[in-house]
């Protein structure tokens, strides 16, 4: 799968497509089981996957069998196809891809379009009673974008995939507003004032009901999901859920407490303010852009600890002058390259920190670095491990 079908995720720029027919082609060969789905679609910039697994664990302590596609995956591919927290299964990956291999190959579909329309095949054929699925990339053009879903949700908007979705705020907001549907409701997470009139537009266009999760009574309810940041996206999806509730789901107040509690438990969602140690307190989290970033160094700013470490690497494609003085410079680097083949170098993104006054080393390896950090640490110290989904992933 990963080595004879285009992957976005491993090449960057020219793997990527921005075209919906293959998608609908290859739904279509496959009896268009998209259209037989009951579905919510999840984009944004940041907190998709938070939210998405949030609402997953919700519906499943509602008693509903429930589908969750997301991406990307940090261990196993099979991450990204799930039902009540259990993975596809290694057969039906293998037989869906023996059983159609030609039809892919002659179309030359991408990694995402084929993983797309397997998750698609999947839930039909396991009878889920809903769907949740992200968005990978932008939204009007991402490959998911076919569903007609209960209920959207668009979490927030950041600079990010710049080189695919527009250098401005306004334009990549115009690009995640396209998974908003005909008649049904959006929901937005977060009020960001020069984009509201972006989304009001666009929803009215449509006839479409729009919510502002974050206007909306607000919510304390314990989660398992550690992270400032996941406030915003329990009340994104608290506001989804009150959407169901309208439209007949069953969904009761203890099963949303329930199910907020045990996102964990229920979905086996990882990677986000991870605690991997507690002395010294080790912390990964997959945040990768300045709006992610930005609200995850302020929590590392407000633990205490003797001496700060980050084990950091990015991919090629990230716009890294804005991001860098985030950064604290009194704190010790450790400059990776992800494994991938659009890693930065780890020479390169040391020159680029150095050149802002943030020091450190250079790495042949993620887990050499973090060998390195551990090593330097002293027990009250804390190690922060990030800067990309594919360093967290070979530490998780």
């Amino acid at each position: 799968m990963f080595n004879k079908l285009p992957v976005y995720q491993n090449s960057g720029a020219f793997k990527y497509k921005i075209d919906l027919q293959n998608i609908y082609d290859l739904s279509a060969y496959l009896g268009n089981p998209h259209t037989k789905l009951k579905t919510i679609h999840v984009g944004g910039t940041n907190g998709k996957g938070s939210t998405s697994h949030i609402l997953s664990s919700v519906l499943q302590e509602s008693g509903y069998k429930v589908g969750l596609y997301t991406s990307p995956h940090l261990k196993d591919f099979r991450e990204r196809i799930k039902i009540n927290g259990d993975y596809i299964s290694k057969d039906y990956v293998v037989k869906f891809i023996e059983s159609h291999k030609e039809y892919l190959d002659v179309n030359k579909l991408s990694f995402f379009e084929m993983t797309v329309g397997m998750a698609f095949d999947y839930f039909k054929n396991q009878e889920v009673d809903i769907a949740i699925i992200e968005v990978g990339m932008g939204g009007r053009l991402d490959s998911t974008n076919i569903i007609d879903p209960e209920v959207s949700v668009i979490t927030n908007i950041g600079l990010d995939h710049t080189k695919f979705l527009g250098n401005t705020l306004l334009e990549i907001a115009n690009e995640k507003a396209g998974i908003i549907k005909k008649g049904k409701t959006i929901i937005i997470g977060e009020t960001q004032d020069e984009l509201v009139d972006v989304f009001i537009n666009k929803a009215k266009k449509v006839n479409s009901k729009i919510v502002f999760a974050d206007q909306q009574k607000k919510h304390n309810y314990l989660s398992d999901l550690n992270g400032s940041y996941q406030i915003k996206n329990i009340q994104t999806a608290i506001s989804a859920i009150h959407e169901l509730i309208i439209s007949n789901w069953n969904i009761d107040i203890d099963a949303i407490k329930l199910g907020i509690s045990k996102v964990h438990t229920n979905t086996g969602f990882t990677g986000r303010w991870t605690v991997l140690n507690q002395s010294p307190l080790t912390i990964c989290d997959t945040a990768h852009n300045k709006e992610g970033l930005s609200i995850v160094l302020k929590d590392i700013s407000l633990i205490k600890y003797s001496k700060l470490h980050f084990v950091i690497g990015f991919v090629e494609d990230k716009e890294l002058d804005s991001i860098v003085e985030l950064f604290p410079k009194d704190a010790i680097y450790y400059f990776c390259k992800p494994d991938i083949k659009r890693g930065l170098s780890a020479i390169k993104l040391e020159s680029i920190f150095e050149s802002n006054s943030r020091f450190g080393s250079s790495f042949n390896s993620v887990n050499h670095a973090l060998v390195s950090a551990k090593e330097n640490s002293k027990e009250s110290d804390l190690i922060y491990i990030g800067g990309s989904t594919f360093v967290v992933s070979e530490v998780i």
